[in-house]
C-alpha cells in the first residue's frame, strides 16, 4: 500500500498568486503547505500593481479586498501612439462596471493576503524555504528545500509552482523571448489631477503607461536597455523633462519624480513538465511584458480556477487527472493573454511606416466599433474563460 503524502498540496512561492491559491483552498479541507522564500512578508516593496475588475472580484471572494488600501480606481483608459493618428478611449461606463481596474501598492495586497492566511487551520507556512529540486515518486512528489534549519524534505500529492524563479525553468521547458527592452518604473506628480484616467502611449522604443495613483501617476516607461541606467541616474528635473518630451502633455506637466527603478523585459512561457503531479501558475507559467497589465491578473485567474477545482473535487480525486484537465481548460486564456501582449509590443514598438498606419487604423476601429471595444475590455478584465 502506498504511503500517504505529508501534504495534499504544496505551494512553492509566497507572492500574491501563491497566497491567493492557498487562501482559496481554505474550504477544501486539504492539508496545504506554503513554501515562501522570504523570511517575512514584504513591507517595503515599492512596486505598484494594476488589478483588473475581474481580479477585484476574485479578491472579494477570497475575503481580502476590503483590506487592500489605498487603492485608486481606473475609470478611463486612453490609448494612443506617438507620431501617428488613431486613439481609443475605454471607460467603465462602456464596460458597465464600477471601474476598469484599480492601482494598489504591492505591499498592501501581500499584507491583506498574509493576514488572512495566518488564520487558516489547514495551512502551514514555512518561511525562508528555498526549494532546490522536486522529484517524482509513485504516488507523490518529493520536494527538497533548505530553510534556516538545513535541508528538508516533504511529499505532496500535488505540487504547485507559483514562483517564476530558477526552479520553474529547471522543471519545465521554458520559451524565452528577449524584447531588448527595459522598464523604468517610478511615481510622478502632475499639474492637473489624474481624474482616474490611465494612459497607454506607444512610442518607437515601446509603450509608456501612466496609472492613476493617489493624486499622481505610477509610470512604466519602456526604453532600450542602454538608456535605462541613464534615466534612473538622471537628475529629477532632467528625467521629468525627458518623460515630458516623450509622452506629451495629455496628463499635464510632470512636476516631480520619486522611486525610480529599472528591470529587463522578456516573455517567458513554460510549455509543460515531465512531472504529472506538478502545475505551474502565475509567473512560473508565463511572465509577460507589462503592456496592458495582464501578468498578475492572469496569475490570479490561474489561482482561483485551480482552487475552485480542488475545493469541488472529492478528497481522493486523481491529482494527475485534475492537473491535466486544469491545464487544458486554462490553455485558451493563457494563450490569448500571451499573444495579445506579445503582438502589442512587437507591433507598436517599431519605426515601420506601414505598420504605423495599420496601428492607427486598429486604434480607430477599436474606438468606433462597440463590439470590438467590448470584447477587448472583457479580455482585459476577465480573460477568455469568463
Amino acid at each position: 500500500m502506498a504511503e500517504l503524502p505529508d501534504h495534499d498540496v504544496v505551494i512553492v512561492g509566497g507572492g500574491p498568486v501563491g497566497c491567493a491559491l492557498a487562501l482559496g483552498l481554505a474550504a477544501s479541507r486539504r492539508s496545504v503547505l506554503l513554501l515562501d522564500a522570504t523570511a517575512e512578508p514584504q513591507t517595503s516593496d515599492p512596486r505598484t500593481l494594476a488589478l483588473s475588475y475581474g481580479s477585484r472580484l476574485i479578491l472579494e471572494r477570497l475575503g481580502v479586498w476590503a483590506d487592500i488600501e489605498p487603492r485608486t480606481e481606473i475609470r478611463t483608459i486612453h490609448i494612443s501612439q506617438r507620431g501617428g493618428f488613431g486613439s481609443a478611449v475605454l471607460t467603465a461606463a462602456d464596460a458597465q462596471t464600477p471601474a476598469l481596474g484599480y492601482v494598489v501598492p504591492y505591499t498592501s495586497v501581500q499584507r491583506a493576503l498574509h493576514t488572512r492566511l495566518t488564520a487558516l487551520a489547514n495551512l502551514q507556512i514555512q518561511r525562508s524555504a528555498r526549494v532546490m529540486r522536486v522529484e517524482e515518486q509513485l504516488d507523490a512528489l518529493r520536494v527538497n528545500y533548505a530553510d534556516d534549519h538545513g535541508h528538508q524534505v516533504v511529499t505532496a500529492g500535488l505540487t504547485v509552482i507559483a514562483d517564476g524563479g530558477a526552479l520553474a525553468q529547471q522543471l519545465a521547458q521554458v520559451e524565452v523571448r528577449d524584447y531588448r527592452q527595459s522598464a523604468v518604473v517610478c511615481n510622478v506628480t502632475t499639474s492637473i489631477p489624474n481624474r482616474h484616467t490611465a494612459f497607454e502611449r506607444f512610442t518607437q522604443e515601446g509603450p509608456i503607461a501612466l496609472l492613476p495613483r493617489a493624486t499622481g501617476y505610477a509610470v512604466v516607461w519602456t526604453v532600450s536597455p542602454e538608456k535605462s541606467p541613464a534615466l534612473c541616474d538622471a537628475e529629477p528635473d532632467d528625467f521629468v523633462e525627458q518623460l515630458q518630451a516623450t509622452f506629451g502633455m495629455r496628463a499635464g506637466k510632470f512636476l516631480s519624480v520619486q522611486d525610480r527603478a529599472a528591470f529587463p523585459l522578456a516573455l517567458r512561457v513554460a510549455h509543460g513538465s515531465d512531472l504529472a503531479r506538478m502545475i505551474l501558475i502565475g509567473n512560473a507559467a508565463q511572465a509577460l511584458h507589462p503592456v496592458a497589465g495582464q501578468g498578475l491578473n492572469l496569475g490570479l485567474r490561474d489561482a482561483w480556477e485551480l482552487a475552485s477545482r480542488l475545493c469541488s473535487a472529492a478528497g481522493d480525486a486523481d491529482a494527475v487527472a485534475l492537473a491535466q484537465q486544469f491545464l487544458r481548460d486554462r490553455q485558451r486564456d493563457r494563450r490569448m493573454s500571451v499573444v495579445l501582449t506579445d503582438v502589442l509590443v512587437r507591433t507598436f514598438s517599431n519605426r515601420n511606416l506601414a505598420l504605423q498606419w495599420l496601428r492607427g487604423c486598429g486604434l480607430t476601429i477599436l474606438d468606433c466599433v462597440p463590439p470590438a471595444k467590448h470584447k477587448f475590455m472583457q479580455q482585459m478584465m476577465f480573460g477568455s474563460v469568463w
